[in-house]
């Protein structure tokens, strides 16, 4: 027996069983939404407009009233001043406050003193960031439900809170909705809602949020698909007073054109497609997308670099190189009518030639073919020399350019020399 109770193993401590007593401050009081909406109806009247004693009582209630259950009706109250029914109206049986956003001044600085409320109350109850994301999730739904001043004071305060944080920007996917978007309703909350955001960061800050929820591109589905063009878009926020959001849009669908159009030059070089077509697939290109020459000719360079497995010897790349840019110069040449486009070109070779260390003496060789070819001139390659180089790798390639620009500087007699090379 003695044995059996010492290779028992010892018993590892159980709860069951057990009691323990709940601290009176513990408990959460259990309501049905009604009494829950009463409670916090009561406070708010009782604190009245003093938004410091508004979030003070929150931040109180909330230990004693189950915020986790009931986050829905605590942030209709905020918002509406009591429970909305679908659509977005107020149930005409309930109770409601006036102290919440909707019955407040239609002014910044009140609503900048609300979004600090919901802030107050999101970092003191973490477990309501999610609900507050639904809630305004669905007020964005039912907008139509609520006045032009009820929208408009909703878009600042969403702004805001967009900007500090509190909200992420993917709430936008609500105002794509038909109804709204077809209503004009969606675009009309978009001007308040972007104008109150960026007055608090700036539109780079509301770029970078948007980008992370990948909304960066959907800007102009705020309209019907009839009026989803960058003109229409770029008109309707310019009057609107918000030109950095107008540019904004325009440089995004031009980097998306400017990808798309690298993307089918490669395809069509691969292919081998005859200059003639590409030319004019890319002039085609740069005016439905308004790119410019100097956008094009940097694109086309590096497209025509990425064409090649190049050499990983120094001395065998610069012929490499010198054969293969032969071949692409009349293609080139279409797209540097202009000196701002050959000096473009300039500083894209000399960037590549630095980045790429085996084509660091090959920058002359290639500076001189395209003279040659024609698709560089005597003036964008004296001005580069003179003042319009980049700093990387200076020294080198100027000392590399010296007896070729001398030869420029007296263009007749150096075009004699070059060609009785």
């Amino acid at each position: 027996r003695v044995s059996f109770m010492n290779n028992q193993k010892p018993q590892k401590p159980t709860l069951s069983g057990q009691r323990f007593k709940t601290r009176k401050r513990d408990e959460k009081e259990r309501f049905d939404p009604t009494q829950f909406q009463d409670c916090i109806i009561q406070g708010l009247t009782e604190t009245g407009t003093d938004l410091e004693a508004v979030a003070k009582f929150l931040d109180a209630s909330g230990a004693k009233l189950d915020y986790r259950r009931y986050a829905e009706t605590l942030f209709d109250i905020l918002v509406a001043g009591g429970m909305l029914a679908p659509g977005g109206t107020l149930a005409d049986d309930m109770t409601r406050t006036n102290v919440c956003v909707f019955a407040a001044q239609e002014d910044l600085e009140t609503m900048q003193a609300f979004a600090q409320v919901f802030n107050k109350l999101i970092r003191r109850y973490k477990y309501l960031e999610k609900g507050f994301e639904d809630e305004v999730k669905k007020l964005l739904l039912f907008l139509k439900g609520f006045s032009e001043s009820e929208r408009n004071k909703l878009a600042m305060l969403t702004g805001i809170l967009l900007a500090n944080g509190t909200l992420n920007a993917s709430i936008l996917n609500s105002l794509y909705n038909e109804n709204l978007v077809k209503e004009g309703v969606s675009a009309a909350f978009a001007v308040k809602l972007f104008k109150s955001w960026i007055n608090e960061k700036d539109i780079n800050a509301v770029a970078v949020s948007l980008r992370k929820v990948n909304m960066d591109n959907r800007l102009m589905e705020l309209f019907p698909a009839n009026k989803q063009s960058v003109e229409h878009f770029s008109k309707y926020f310019t009057e609107a007073g918000l030109k950095e959001l107008s540019e904004y849009v325009r440089n995004q669908q031009t980097i998306g054109a400017r990808k798309e159009l690298q993307k089918e030059l490669q395809e069509q070089m691969s292919r081998g497609d005859p200059f003639r077509d590409i030319i004019l697939y890319v002039k085609e290109e740069m005016k439905k997308n308004n790119i410019s020459e100097q956008t094009v000719v940097a694109i086309i360079w590096s497209s025509v670099m990425s064409t090649v497995e190049w050499n990983k010897k120094e001395e065998l790349v610069a012929e490499q190189a010198i054969k293969h840019l032969k071949q692409y110069s009349p293609l080139l040449a279409a797209f540097t009518t202009q000196g701002q486009s050959e000096l473009t070109l300039l500083l894209k070779i000399q960037e590549y030639c630095y980045d790429n260390i085996h084509f660091m003496k090959a920058f002359q060789k290639i500076v001189v073919l395209f003279y040659k070819a024609e698709v560089l001139s005597e003036e964008p390659i004296l001005k580069w020399y003179k003042d319009a180089h980049l700093a990387k790798g200076k020294s080198v390639f100027l000392e590399q350019m010296k007896k070729f620009v001398e030869w420029l500087k007296n263009a007749e007699e150096g075009k004699q020399q070059l060609s009785s090379q």
